[in-house]
């Protein structure tokens, strides 16, 4: 158990030495997009799924909005620059906001 507390803090230490604010900053928002989808599939658990059409288009925005994060910190993400060497940065977060508009239509659409 001592082993795994000191791989967690070597982690978070070279995390925090290594990694730009803006990914930690994405990171964070990841972090809360999965811990209102846990939430959110908990309550289902819990209460029941009595309008089922909420439960799922909440569910479903937040698996979508936890995968357009991830898409937007791997563009941004220096680490990958030769992967996505035509996209700048700033066009990357333009479609990550476009990807949100249109997806948070379809939610609101989809609850009726």
């Amino acid at each position: 158990m001592a082993n795994f507390k000191e791989i967690c803090k070597n982690f978070f230490n070279e995390y925090q030495a290594t990694t730009a604010k803006n990914l930690k900053i994405i990171d964070a928002y990841l972090l809360y997009i999965l811990l209102t989808g846990v939430m959110q599939f908990l309550y289902c658990l819990i209460v029941g799924t009595f309008p089922f059409n909420s439960f799922l288009a909440g569910f479903i925005s937040s698996v979508a909005c936890f995968v357009l994060g991830v898409s937007l910190r791997l563009q941004v993400s220096p680490s990958n620059k030769l992967e996505f060497d035509g996209i700048s940065k700033e066009r990357a977060y333009a479609d990550f906001l476009f990807a949100h508009i249109i997806l948070h239509l379809v939610v609101f659409n989809f609850i009726g």
